[in-house]
């Protein structure tokens, strides 16, 4: 738990954690001003709010930040987790909160808007202060226009401001049926907007077979130019319908969400599917608060999109699991087949022609833009002088492993790009070829499972490869790089003190040494390097350990479950250590009974690869 020296009302927050229920809801944290700096959502009020002053150290530098600047919080319980979801939509837009990862302010984006009067209207829009409904948003206006011609083609509405009551020159070119002057009834209108309405849903079946209908009866009525007007208008339609095609009918109502982020930035495209056809595409930007996956950040974005273009959708197709969103709201599809499979990869290749729109847009008026800052090419300068690189270290990487007793052993790899975290970039490896806590061999799997990759697709290496120890790992990735995968990529070290803090930066073999001042700037990148690696291991680690993901031999022995497995492995270490264990050390651990099944099941097993 955080002290006053980060938090100084850390007292007054504690006291209030405990009174904070273990229901789903909603929470705000408030300044000293009484400002709502977040807005966030939870399963479990208690549980989500705590963990953000427990734990200090392993919190990401944003979070950290936010952690210190709250002052009270505000929780508000709801009955279900979809109550929770729509509140924290709802609240996020009343207060903007700082640290909230939003979509851009979408009012530059045009709308159609169904008016709310006795004889509505359809109007091009780009401002929400009128009343009606809303159809949108659309990425430019073209598409706008050019959907809003073939429904004037179709139907005709009134386009006044002010209903007199003699017919206008819309009438008389067949544009208006004339309900100010009585001509048209007000049920025949109604009923032409509410077709119109359902065009903008992308509702198109039913229109066709009404059209159709109405054309074959008046033909049969022998009302030929009444049926041509009619067949004009089907035609009109289906055309349109054909052009938005792209899967099968069957596809009928499926929203389908994509994102992309770097560092500052996350890309989000939504295409809106009914009856098979993309009713319309819309792409939007968002600048990241905090150090959120892109799962979490979908995890906002997706209701608030589905809200904002008024889907109707039960189904949202995404190319990864967005967690906190109930079931009952959207249903997820993840990794997709046939139809669905090529939706989302359409939606893919939208939003990264979005993304290159926004940084061309951004270098235009930046010209430095994607260039790293002035203070931070001044230290990979120094870096590339100190450990004399052919090249400035614009990339660079980073591993560290992570297990607890050799039990569950994972490694992680972040790359920094000029000088920041490229979170695109990390990578997550389970260790598969090493048993028991031997780090050595740990990082050994990893750097060459890493680029023996990289070189088998012929894709270019980092700058710069940082192994999180001393020389024995340097020596360790230098085998694997240069004798067994025959690589050139300049290795450093980063060593630690006796108080477990880096105070070194080795290079070379035999190694160099490079001290580091704590006040030195060159310290602080490195640092935060090391820090990284260091916590996108360890929770990497927890995550996998928390949702008993790991599989061991051990879950293979029946009646011998998850639970059993992992004390065993944090008893003794690895499974080649439990074999040699008798059956009361193991009855220590886990109880005679499943003692005597596990040390059976090793000696049968020992016994059948003798044979």
């Amino acid at each position: 738990m955080i002290g006053p020296d980060i938090n100084p009302n850390i007292e007054r927050i504690l006291l209030r954690l405990k009174t904070i229920p273990e229901n789903p809801g909603v929470y705000q944290h408030l300044d000293a001003s009484g400002k709502v700096i977040y807005v966030g959502k939870a399963r479990n009020l208690q549980r989500r709010v705590s963990s953000y002053f427990s734990h200090y150290d392993d919190k990401t530098p944003k979070i950290k930040m936010l952690v210190r600047s709250v002052y009270d919080i505000r929780v508000t319980v709801v009955a279900t987790e979809v109550d929770a979801l729509l509140l924290e939509n709802s609240l996020i837009k009343r207060y903007q909160p700082r640290y909230n990862s939003m979509l851009k302010d979408d009012k530059t984006y045009p709308y159609l808007l169904l008016t709310d009067e006795e004889y509505p209207r359809l109007l091009y829009t780009r401002r929400h202060n009128l009343k009606g409904q809303y159809f949108g948003p659309y990425p430019n206006g073209r598409i706008l226009r050019e959907l809003q011609d073939i429904i004037r083609q179709l139907f005709s509405y009134r386009t006044c401001d002010h209903m007199g009551k003699r017919p206008c020159m819309k009438h008389q070119i067949g544009l208006c049926g004339a309900p100010c002057a009585g001509l048209q009834s007000k049920e025949d209108y109604l009923a032409t907007i509410e077709n119109i309405r359902r065009i903008l849903k992308g509702d198109f079946g039913d229109i066709l077979d009404d059209l159709k209908q109405r054309m074959f009866a008046m033909a049969q009525e022998l009302r030929f130019e009444e049926a041509e007007a009619l067949k004009k208008k089907v035609r009109l339609l289906e055309e349109y319908q054909s052009r938005s095609t792209v899967v099968d009918t069957n596809v009928k109502d499926v929203d389908v969400v994509t994102i992309l982020s770097d560092e500052r930035y996350a890309y989000v495209n939504m295409l809106r599917i009914k009856n098979g056809s993309i009713i319309y595409s819309f792409s939007n930007e968002i600048k990241k608060q905090l150090d959120e996956s892109d799962a979490e950040i979908l995890a906002t974005v997706v209701p608030a999109l589905h809200e904002q273009t008024q889907s109707t959708a039960r189904e949202v197709v995404l190319p990864m699991a967005v967690p906190d969103l109930p079931v009952d709201y959207l249903q997820q599809t993840i990794e997709p087949r046939g139809d669905r499979r090529k939706l989302l990869e359409l939606s893919l290749r939208n939003v990264e022609s979005y993304q290159l729109q926004c940084r061309h847009q951004r270098a235009l008026v930046d010209p430095d833009e994607g260039k790293p800052s002035r203070r931070n090419e001044h230290l990979l300068e120094r870096i590339q002088r100190a450990l004399q690189l052919p090249t400035l270290p614009v990339n660079i990487e980073c591993f560290d492993n992570s297990n607890i007793q050799g039990a569950y052993p994972v490694a992680g790899m972040v790359r920094f790009t000029n000088g920041k975290p490229n979170r695109k970039e990390y990578r997550k490896y389970n260790i598969k070829t090493v048993e028991g806590p031997d780090d050595y061999a740990s990082m050994a799997e990893v750097i060459f499972r890493r680029y023996k990759r990289l070189n088998d697709e012929g894709k270019t290496l980092p700058d710069l490869l940082i192994v999180d120890g001393g020389a024995g790992q340097m020596e360790v990735a230098r085998e694997v790089i240069q004798d067994q995968l025959k690589l050139d990529l300049p290795i450093a070290g980063l060593a630690k003190d006796d108080h477990h803090h880096t105070n070194e930066l080795l290079y070379g073999f035999p190694p160099k040494v490079i001290g580091l001042k704590p006040t030195d700037p060159l310290f602080h990148l490195l640092e935060q390097i090391q820090n990284e690696v260091h916590r996108f291991a360890i929770t990497f680690h927890k995550d996998k350990r928390s949702k008993g993901t790991f599989r061991t031999s051990l879950t293979d022995i029946p009646g011998i479950g998850q639970k059993t497995a992992h004390d065993l492995l944090l008893r003794f270490g690895s499974v080649k250590q439990i074999k040699l264990q008798t059956v009361d050390d193991l009855a220590a651990a886990i109880g005679p009974a499943k003692a005597k099944t596990v040390y059976d099941y090793l000696r049968q097993n020992d016994n059948s690869r003798e044979k």
